[in-house]
């Protein structure tokens, strides 16, 4: 019987063993799958000993599709089109407080709610809108107080160039100057805000409403960003609220959501006409509008109480003046002879679309311009228009040669790159880099790639560590000039009949406009 027992007893142990290799190997599995899910060193202490397992590459499937690759070109055209839908920083942070507007208790110890009532019955006395003390308004007052403030010093450094524009007007349609407000809750003084609906300028007129208020509206021109004339259109759609409402505070929430839904909210609050008293029936929006109009007239009103530090202006508007154009013109070209940077003009010329100035018959239009750029181009304005039509004349040629492979070039913008500082280094427009890229907008974001043909096929995106040649320009038997102090390319163009910006360039191997004075030019070939 041992021997029996013996030979059933290595049965079992071989049985055994059998089952621990199997247990084993699928143990090894398993590990060898966590290794290959998570890919990350796992150490395995074996007999004390520490052994590192390496990370093993998954296997791709051949038949599964999880990662789906978007066409790259068609991505960033849908990024360019969002970024200019909605990349209105601060007229969308407007848009979103008000229309979110929840008039909770806010901390606020620096304003008592004794001194807010003595300061919004000091406004009452010298306003015609109803400026009267509610939790409600107290509630949006802080709120702005206490999170808007950057936004509202951005804001107050706007303001020394729009309000002027903006009093001139109502004055002349007997609208209470203090409706000048009401364009930060409408735009944030942007005057290329559009809104999701497709309302644009500093008032946000829709398409329709501005051609019915006699704003234009064409390929070349959107005279709903026009600050003047979309001002003057404001103006007579307000009037036209008062005379139908009577009140300034209806006639505001009547701007905002249509005369149709404040004569909803009346009658459904039972015939009640003052606004607080019919907020509740209004549309979210405008139920926060008019608060977020009285909130923005207090701020502004009383913004030295509060120690509101506003930023600087670029322009002030008596410092400049507008002159009416009598041919097309672009800005690059204002530019390129007045030396007002590009996008300045842009900041002072928002209605023109393609920064492109057209001349239409039975149209004016206007170019604003820095006073001290106005009387030079006012004195020399036959030869800049002739320059203008010169260019205009070269670009009549076939687009192909704009497209020559060989002197295409990608660059991709980085930190502190604007339109005009890329196109000053190639020695390109503005209007060129928008056109090869079809940007809408001169927004751009930090690592984005342009397509550009420079003017000078030698200048590339990147810097090649190239040995550095000096150009010897052979100045023998050929007429030079010297350049003097306040020269441009354009001036000393004019010196010399017959003689282009672009012949100058191409005599001397220049490629952007920037001069040094002493430095000698040819001037002939």
């Amino acid at each position: 019987m041992k021997p029996k027992l013996k030979t059933l007893t290595l049965g079992a142990l071989l049985l055994c063993a059998i089952c621990f290799s199997q247990e084993k190997a699928k143990t090894k599995t398993t590990k060898d799958t966590l290794v290959k899910t998570t890919e990350k060193v796992i150490d395995s202490v074996v007999d004390g000993k520490t052994i590192p397992i390496k990370p093993i590459s998954p296997v791709q499937d051949s038949l599964s599709i999880k990662e789906l690759k978007d066409h790259e070109l068609a991505l960033e055209l849908d990024e360019k089109w969002l970024e200019e839908l909605y990349s209105n920083t601060l007229f969308d942070t407007i848009y979103k407080t008000v229309s979110e507007l929840d008039y909770k208790d806010i901390d606020f110890p620096e304003l008592s709610t004794d001194t807010l009532k003595a300061r919004l019955a000091k406004l009452n006395a010298r306003t015609p809108f109803n400026v009267e003390y509610n939790t409600s308004l107290e509630s949006v007052i802080k709120r702005f107080l206490k999170y808007r403030r950057n936004s509202f010093e951005r804001l107050m450094g706007l303001s020394h160039y729009y309000f002027p524009m903006f009093e001139a007007e109502f004055d002349n349609y007997n609208i209470p100057l203090e409706m000048k407000y009401l364009s930060i809750v409408e735009s944030a003084l942007k005057p290329r805000a559009k809104s999701r609906v497709g309302a644009t300028g500093l008032w946000q007129f829709m398409f329709a409403t501005g051609k019915q208020y006699g704003l234009d509206v064409s390929s070349y021109v959107d005279e709903r960003s026009d600050p003047i004339k979309s001002t003057k259109s404001a103006a007579t759609y307000l009037s036209k609220l008062y005379e139908i409402f009577g009140d300034w505070d209806l006639a505001l929430a009547a701007y905002n959501s249509g005369p149709g839904n404040v004569s909803k909210a009346i009658r459904r609050s039972g015939g009640y006409e003052n606004y607080w008293n019919i907020r509740h029936n209004l549309p979210r929006e405008t139920a926060g509008y008019v608060p977020a109009f009285l909130a923005t007239m207090y701020i502004f009103e009383f913004a030295e109480e509060h120690g509101f530090k506003p930023e600087k202006p670029q322009f002030h508007y008596v410092e400049t003046d507008t002159i009416r154009v009598k041919q097309m013109i672009t800005l690059d070209q204002v530019s390129e002879v007045t030396q007002v940077p590009i996008e300045e003009l842009q900041f002072l010329n928002p209605s023109y679309k393609l920064d492109i100035i057209p001349h239409i018959e039975g149209k004016d239009y206007y170019l604003r311009l820095p006073r001290q750029a106005v009387g030079s181009f006012v004195a020399n304005e036959e030869q800049i228009y002739g320059y203008a039509k010169a260019e205009f004349d070269k670009r009549e040629k076939p687009l192909p040669q704009f497209f020559n492979a060989d002197t295409k070039t990608v660059y991709r913008v980085k930190s502190g790159d604007y339109l005009g500082k890329i196109a000053r280094k190639f020695g390109v427009r503005v209007s060129q880099i928008k056109q090869w890229n079809g940007l809408r907008s001169n927004n751009l974001r930090i690592g984005q790639r342009l397509t550009i043909y420079p003017r000078n096929p030698s200048v590339s995106s990147s810097p090649k560590p190239t040995t550095t040649v000096t150009k010897t320009v052979d100045v023998a038997n050929k007429k030079t000039y010297k350049v003097q102090k306040g020269d441009s390319l354009w001036s000393i163009s004019q010196k010399f009949p017959g003689i282009s910006v672009q012949n100058i360039k191409d005599w001397n191997g220049i490629s952007g406009t920037k001069l040094k004075i002493g430095m000698t030019l040819i001037v002939s070939n």
